[in-house]
């Protein structure tokens, strides 16, 4: 009897004991199965590419900045639930102190390489670009950028630029998809605005025109030069000169003998725009002689290093809108970005910037909602693909409203917003150092 009563009491014990087994194994399978998340936490990263570093940090910084704000702000507000948001930024300067497009092919391959990357935001520089799209694009991975603007990235017109044997599309393309966007407008539309500032606003009628012979520099100048010809401009000279010169003297020199209105600057401040500024004045006929160059010399660097020497006026332009002639989202924005990281830090990408990635959470959000799997881990590349691409057919339907305006993306992946700012060199103390001179909205009908 004493040892059935036993017998009893022990499985009495082990019931229990084996329902708690059995339930803590079934807690278990509701984890990731199949290759993706379908609950737990899920990590879901943007990576960036900007020159953060050497002589383009200036401008490549602020840009980091706010694409890394809009990431901390998706986190804070919990944007997609259960999702956290890791940024991952990458610095493109090569060996020469400047931005590098070895450099950032290398970074955007590294991000790529991580599975749980989503998209990337940038480059800053058209040059670094044209290494890095057919890279993304085969991948493939949404880049956008908020501030390249050389039209072949995306078109084969104008003609003259981007036609024919200069048709760079399907090398830039290779899979026939568009996988790169960007809310910058193009240099045609930047260089012809300039051509019209300087002709038809300031009355200047001769120019003579540098470009530093990268991507950006010498689409820029074709486009302002172009239109300078169609205004009855004359065209003194266009000289390309290599990034690496240290001295325009000679160059300035035999400029200044033509007697030019106005010189024009293709190019960044890193590039050449800084120095050709600054040797101006040591020839004494361009002294006084005005100096346009686009968005790649407007920089919070070249303010600081022109404005103490006086000289003639200087003029650049933004290839999007002045964020801070702008109310609601754009002063929030402003106000949050200057407490964070300084309100002489912020340049006129850092808006651009921060609504690129704002563009990539919600496309990440909108694939979600549509039953994309995001992957579970930096290594499952195979639903990485998948959930890619559905990231960039989000972008590619985007209809979106942020910081620099309201965006979305022609069968190109170029924004449908058109604006133009002219800018020219304010205080220094204030800001990056530049104030608004107009700013012209380009109907989306044009060409």
């Amino acid at each position: 009897m004493q040892k059935r009563w036993s017998r009893i009491f022990a499985l009495a014990m082990a019931i229990p004991l084996l329902l708690a087994l059995l339930a803590a194994c079934g807690a278990g399978t509701g984890g990731n199965t199949g290759g993706g998340n379908t609950s737990g936490p899920i990590v879901i990263k943007i990576g960036s590419d900007f020159p953060t570093t050497g002589g383009d940090a200036s401008a490549g910084k602020p840009a980091e900045n706010g694409a890394h704000l809009a990431v901390d702000e998706a986190n804070a507000n919990h944007v997609i639930p259960n999702v956290t948001f890791v940024f991952d930024p990458k610095d493109d300067v090569g060996p020469a102190g400047t931005h590098d497009g070895a450099t950032g092919q290398k970074n955007v391959t590294d991000l790529i390489g991580d599975a749980q990357v989503a998209g990337i935001v940038g480059p800053l520089n058209s040059s670094v670009a044209v290494s890095e799209l057919p890279v993304t694009n085969q991948a493939p991975i949404a880049l956008i950028s908020p501030a390249n603007t050389n039209d072949c990235l995306t078109q084969t017109n104008p003609q003259s630029e981007c036609g024919g044997a200069n048709n760079k599309i399907p090398t830039y393309r290779p899979t026939g998809k568009v996988t790169y966007f960007r809310i910058a407008t193009r240099d045609f539309y930047q260089g012809g605005a300039l051509a019209d500032f300087g002709f038809k606003t300031k009355g200047y009628k001769k120019v003579y025109i540098i470009d530093d012979t990268e991507t950006y520099g010498v689409g820029i100048a074709a486009a302002f030069e172009n239109e300078w010809k169609n205004l009855g401009g004359t065209v003194i000279d266009h000289k390309s000169v290599p990034p690496t010169t240290t001295s325009f003297v000679n160059l300035l020199t035999a400029a200044a003998a033509a007697n030019p209105d106005v010189i024009f600057f293709g190019g960044n401040d890193s590039t050449g725009g800084t120095l050709i500024r600054e040797q101006m004045m040591q020839v004494p006929a361009l002294k006084n002689t005005p100096f346009i160059a686009g968005d790649g010399t407007q920089t919070s660097a070249f303010a600081k290093a022109i404005k103490p020497l006086g000289g003639g006026d200087v003029f650049t332009s933004v290839a999007a809108v002045d964020i801070t002639k702008l109310g609601g989202v754009a002063q929030t924005f402003i106000s949050t970005y200057s407490a964070k990281y300084g309100a002489n830090n912020i340049s006129s990408y850092s808006g651009g910037a921060y609504d690129c990635a704002k563009i990539i959470i919600q496309a990440v959000k909108t694939a979600m909602a549509k039953g994309a799997t995001p992957p579970k881990d930096s290594s499952d590349a195979a639903t990485a693909k998948t959930f890619r691409q559905a990231v960039i057919d989000a972008i590619q339907g985007i209809d979106y409203t942020g910081v620099t305006g309201h965006h979305t993306f022609d069968q190109n992946g170029d924004t449908t917003n058109r604006a133009i700012t002219i800018k020219t060199i304010g205080d220094i103390n204030v800001g990056d150092g530049w104030t608004t001179v107009t700013q012209i909205t380009i109907p989306s009908s044009g060409s």
